[in-house]
């Protein structure tokens, strides 16, 4: 049994030789009936007074994660731990508490904080009960991750929304195994056909997605006789974009479109006033000449799609429709 104390966390001692052997016992270290230190023992091992183990001992007891035998010590008992700790797919469990613990450190919280946070949580969700997940899966970290905050405004808390990008799940088993457990998947309706086949299709659901409002707000300023280029870094987005580009800048009366590929871009860029590009596009910025106008086209989950798609079947509880999934594509 691995214990480690760490006296420099905000976390009493107590708290942390208490969750270490929670741990072992839910994750394999401690099999049930296997036998536990004395209490003299444990504290000359971590260096914690022995009333202190005592204490942390008498709560496992209670809680039913162990159990003292006359004469013969103290045990590892039969609880909803221990059999967490025979099943397979305990690992997973434990791999997303490391991705909720990394995250929390990478936003620079301490690990006291994370802990406390997850605990917060956890009270929380046992008053409301379970909270459905979904997947966000887009293209670029940073745009889905806007996406995934766009959704989860507009949904409040009746679900908790991931993003997710292709590139993520193709290369992360771990990160496909999350999608494939969602409660929705939630994609553009152009890019649900890059959705692995094996991930059930019931439970996708594909949104439009529309302007964000800096976006229409640029497209509606724009001159009428501004020559305008669209640029997409993905040919089958440009008529996303050009659709978009029309409705909120229907005054303009040259709009051509390009892919980043295409070999006569440097020649349409260099004619063009305004450069339209979409999210990834950002190579065409190396090509505008000084005085060219470049509006990144970001895109917003279209609010519209979430009402009739998406909160229904978090408010009802039922199954995902076929052609409620179909419509929007």
């Amino acid at each position: 049994m691995k214990v480690i104390i760490d006296r420099s966390l905000a976390i009493s001692i107590h708290q942390q030789l208490k969750g270490a052997i929670e741990y072992e016992i839910s994750f394999g270290g401690l099999e049930v009936g296997a036998s536990l230190p004395s209490v003299r023992d444990m504290a000359e091992r971590t260096g914690v007074a022995p009333m202190t183990v005592s204490k942390v001992y008498a709560d496992l007891k209670g809680a039913g994660l162990i159990e003292g035998k006359s004469g013969s010590g103290t045990y590892v008992a039969e609880s909803t731990l221990s059999r967490l700790g025979t099943r397979a797919d305990s690992a997973d469990l434990r791999a997303a508490m490391d991705v909720a613990i990394d995250k929390g450190l990478s936003m620079g919280l301490g690990l006291a904080d994370v802990i406390s946070l997850m605990a917060a949580r956890a009270s929380r969700r046992g008053e409301a009960g379970p909270v459905r997940t979904i997947c966000l899966v887009g293209l670029f970290e940073a745009a889905t991750q806007s996406y995934a905050a766009n959704v989860q405004d507009q949904i409040g808390s009746l679900a908790t929304v991931a993003p997710v990008t292709f590139d993520a799940m193709a290369d992360d088993p771990e990160v496909m195994s999350m999608v494939a457990a969602a409660d929705l998947v939630l994609t553009f309706s152009t890019l649900q056909h890059r959705l692995p086949a094996a991930l059930s299709q019931d439970k996708v659901v594909s949104l439009r997605f529309i302007p964000s409002e800096p976006t229409r707000l640029a497209l509606a300023s724009l001159d009428p006789m501004a020559r305008v280029l669209v640029v997409s870094r993905f040919a089958d987005f440009l008529p996303v974009l050009d659709l978009g580009v029309r409705r909120f800048a229907a005054h303009v009366q040259s709009v051509t479109l390009a892919n980043l590929e295409d070999a006569d871009l440097a020649e349409g860029v260099a004619r063009a006033d305004v450069i339209v590009m979409s999210t990834g596009a950002d190579a065409v910025v190396g090509m505008v000449r000084p005085g060219t106008t470049v509006i990144e086209y970001r895109h917003i989950p279209d609010p519209g799609d979430i009402d009739r798609l998406v909160l229904p079947i978090l408010n009802q509880s039922s199954p995902l429709p076929v052609a409620s999934r179909k419509e929007a594509s």
